[in-house]
């Protein structure tokens, strides 16, 4: 098999797909995803896309709402490239065949508002925009002879060079799941295009897959890791015992969906002056507040006011899981609680998706562009992984002219198998995921920090019997990758002094105004 390519991109989703489209021009492309390529974070967004795409809408607004939402934290200079490119890459996704709603009679995109959004902005595909972005992409990616799909193969860790004075990313070793071997796949750039770490908390909107491997192997390869202390909860996932943390779009309050206790108070406009259209973070914190003061476990997202042809047809796929479950969303409000979904930081990059590693990029949920700043923004994360995505190949052309001849040795080990389902994996894995959730949520204090740092360092110890260099496994390199993610979330949030966006400490309740426009960084130089 040949292993040695022109562009390597790890991940299939949004950003990776994008960024394999342009790359191709250049030269060939390998994509790894460690599932089916379809599987990815992108396939799980509801809501849609937000852009700039209609007369009584302009950049300047939908500059303000994003760096409003970020809470002082964002990086201006990459809220601009957004919002001024990222009604391009939208034409791009209708130019390959994404089916967005139009209304029917003018023809015009059929705008959605969401939480903390000035303007109907979000562009969307009912209520399953990801999966129609994810379908348009592969099918033509599926179109080009220079892109190559390697499914269910688990990248591990870069393969650096030291050529010159600094060192180079030519690659990745790869963990080929189906023939349990370990190869190396050669690359004169690679983008790291992984996704998010969502699977590191018990209760999360984010697949099976998220288990924050990009962070963690940029960390190992020394990239810069920043702002990961700001998880956003999603606000409304379905509360059912047992159940899954299945997403409730935030659109369906832009549609006129309200929040209300048990006993029917709508409480949302005690927090904000935009009631339940308030930023992720304030409705989350909002929910937390009155399950504190109520005891009970969940509040109600009631849409029943609406007419019940519209939300069918409006939120289809919502309508439908929530049938399977016996809850008619149509006649009776939905139980609904925060879940983790979405990290703001990851790989510290430049507004090309560069990182301090030449040859190596990053874009979408694994990186940190300075976009959210302390709190995204909603329907912001396609549109940046799209916008970033595309710039990192934009910039291939000096990669190639740059790249140095050097002698690249192929790679192939067979390793030992054993059980994807070992009980003693599995539960180290859980118990992580019970720390995260109880002590690093949507409020965190000093103790509890403190704790869940002695904690994960427990967990750590006891991984070290699972040697991944002895025996390998994905749930094995998932363990340490998880491990690693959690020790910089919790340093991060220790070493943050004060509480904004989606780090809320109660022990520094007010914001350090010092700190508004200071990254966390955390490096291992």
């Amino acid at each position: 098999m040949v292993t040695d390519y022109d562009f390597l991109v790890l991940g299939s989703g949004i950003g990776g797909l994008t960024f394999a489209l342009r790359a191709c021009r250049y030269g060939r492309v390998a994509i790894i995803t460690k599932k089916e390529r379809a599987e990815s974070n992108t396939n799980y967004a509801q809501g849609g896309i937000a852009g700039v795409m209609s007369d009584d809408d302009s950049f300047e607004l939908h500059r303000e709402d994003t760096l409003k939402a970020g809470a002082g934290l964002c990086h201006e200079d990459a809220v601009d490239i957004l919002v001024k490119e990222g009604p391009d890459r939208i034409r791009d996704l209708i130019a390959m065949g994404a089916r967005f709603n139009r209304d029917d009679e003018s023809g015009l995109l059929d705008l959605g508002r969401e939480g903390g959004h000035s303007r109907r902005r979000i562009v969307h595909a009912v209520d399953r925009t990801g999966w129609e972005c994810e379908r348009a992409l592969l099918a033509a990616v599926q179109q080009q002879d220079r892109i190559s799909v390697f499914e269910h193969y688990f990248a591990v860790d870069f393969l650096r060079r030291d050529l010159g004075s600094e060192p180079k990313c030519i690659g990745a070793v790869v963990f080929d799941t189906r023939a349990h071997r370990l190869v190396n796949f050669y690359a004169k750039a690679t983008l790291l295009a992984t996704g998010g770490c969502g699977q590191i908390y018990l209760h999360t909107t984010n697949p099976l897959i998220a288990t924050g491997d990009g962070v963690a192997m940029a960390w190992r390869a020394g990239v810069p890791i920043a702002n990961m202390e700001f998880i956003q909860f999603h606000p409304t996932t379905l509360a059912i015992e047992g159940g899954h943390s299945f997403l409730l779009s935030e659109a369906m309050r832009g549609e006129g969906a309200v929040l209300k206790t048990r006993t029917g108070d709508r409480f949302m406009p005690r927090y904000h002056e935009l009631a339940d259209l308030a930023p992720r973070d304030v409705v989350a914190r909002a929910i937390y507040s009155e399950l504190e003061k109520s005891g009970d476990r969940y509040v109600f997202l009631d849409i029943t006011h609406r007419d019940p042809d519209f939300v069918k047809s409006r939120f289809p796929t919502i309508y439908q899981q929530c049938i399977s479950l016996g809850l008619d969303i149509t006649k009776e409000p939905i139980p609904v609680v925060p879940a983790a979904h979405y990290s703001c930081g990851g790989a510290l990059t430049d507004i090309s998706g560069a990182t301090v590693i030449n040859g190596l990029y990053a874009c979408g949920e694994v990186a940190c562009s300075g976009v959210h700043g302390a709190n995204r923004l909603a329907s912001n994360s396609l549109l940046e992984a799209m916008v970033f995505g595309y710039r990192a190949a934009e910039s291939l052309q000096q990669e190639v002219r740059e790249w140095m001849t050097v002698e690249l040795q192929p790679y192939s080990r067979q390793c030992e198998r054993v059980s994807e389902v070992e009980s003693g994996v599995i539960g180290l894995q859980r118990r992580l995921q019970t720390v995260m959730q109880q002590k690093v949520n949507l409020v965190r204090s000093n103790r509890s920090l403190a704790e869940a740092a002695q904690e994960i360092e427990e967990v750590e110890r006891e991984s070290r019997a699972y040697n991944p260099e002895m025996k390998v496994s994905v749930a094995r390199y998932e363990l340490r990758n998880m491990i690693q993610v959690a020790k910089l979330i919790v340093q991060s949030a220790i070493s943050r002094k004060e509480s904004r966006g989606l780090h809320y400490n109660t022990d520094f309740p007010d914001r350090d105004h010092q700190l508004g426009k200071r990254d966390t960084i955390l490096s291992r130089a």
